[in-house]
């Protein structure tokens, strides 16, 4: 049985703020980052690939509301099916083409997907969650005050619009990805953490104005999935404490009860690090709690979460490089 890896790509990824945004710069950075998984497929490991949309869905909510007074502005739902679409889209192309230039002939495919969440999610009055580009404190303020939405400073690199950011309960589409990976197919999921809906009493889905946080998401996926690994792929090889302080130590290992601890003293800040952590913990917790998928993996990779930078990601699956945390 092929070791199964969930890799949740951040959407700076493959939207960093350099870029102007065009489809052939996205394109052309999706080819180059879909390189660096080439080598974990030669070496026999199934993969599954989630990513973030925070700047494409931003600028998708921000293109609506310049144009509101022409078009009909689509509800937050629908701009996050969009994001998965159009980047799902792009992945699954440059994916195929990466693989296909190696003599390698997966089938890859983006699927649309759903995620439950409560309505009751105290995340709907305290939005967190930074999406769109970066603004100077007075265009914020500026945009504040033309559209009613709701800025906050986004690790010191300048303001950003915050939207809510409820927790993931269920994956509505599960069964599906379950089928894609089973048939040797590699699944492009849970785009920008997934389209975040409700179910009512009949048992419909409806859509709710939010953008749910990919890495719990994808912890919730790998622990379905039983993975035995899960890798969030940042901006940094390694997680630190102290970040950015003189005192700032990189961790190259780490375990569920320090992450809990540094978690607690506010190691990990919750626009930067802190989902990372947190996504981290709830996946360790659920292995703890259900087993993880062990059979023909090593005994050191069953279970462990990696954080890294995407040079990183193969040297860190198969050699410990990066961040690892394990129970």
């Amino acid at each position: 049985m092929k070791r199964r890896i969930v890799i949740a790509l951040g959407g700076n990824a493959a939207y960093p703020p350099s870029i102007k945004g065009t489809a052939e710069e996205q394109l052309a950075l999706m080819a180059e980052l879909c390189g660096h998984f080439v080598r974990l497929i030669d070496a026999g490991y199934r993969i599954v690939l989630t990513h973030g949309n925070g700047p494409v869905v931003g600028n998708i909510l921000f293109r609506m509301a310049k144009t509101a007074d022409e078009l009909p502005p689509m509800p937050m739902d629908v701009c996050v099916s969009h994001s998965q679409g159009g980047m799902g889209y792009m992945l699954q192309q440059s994916f195929s083409n990466v693989l296909r230039a190696h003599g390698d002939h997966h089938t890859v495919a983006s699927l649309v997907t759903q995620v439950e969440v409560s309505p009751d999610d105290p995340a709907f009055h305290t939005p967190t969650k930074p999406v769109g580009k970066f603004f100077t404190a007075a265009e914020a303020q500026a945009t504040a005050q033309s559209t009613g939405w709701t800025f906050a400073e986004d690790a010191g690199r300048g303001w950003r619009r915050v939207v809510a950011s409820p927790r993931p309960l269920h994956i509505v589409e599960g069964r599906a990805i379950e089928a894609l990976l089973d048939a040797g197919i590699i699944p492009i999921v849970a785009g920008g953490g997934g389209i975040p809906v409700v179910k009512d009493a009949r048992g419909d889905y409806h859509g709710v104005p939010a953008v749910i946080d990919k890495d719990y998401t994808s912890a919730m996926l790998a622990a379905q999935l039983k993975a035995d690994a899960f890798v969030m792929v940042t901006g940094v090889e390694q997680v630190a404490l102290d970040f950015g302080k003189p005192t700032q130590r990189n961790l190259a290992q780490l375990n569920l009860h320090d992450a809990r601890a540094y978690a607690a003293q506010g190691q990990f800040p919750p626009g930067s690090m802190g989902p990372k952590i947190g996504a981290a913990i709830d996946f360790l917790s659920a292995a703890q709690t259900t087993g993880v998928n062990v059979k023909d993996a090593k005994p050191a990779q069953a279970g462990r979460v990696i954080i890294t930078s995407l040079n990183k990601v193969f040297d860190a699956v198969e050699d410990g490089a990066g961040t690892q945390i394990t129970l």
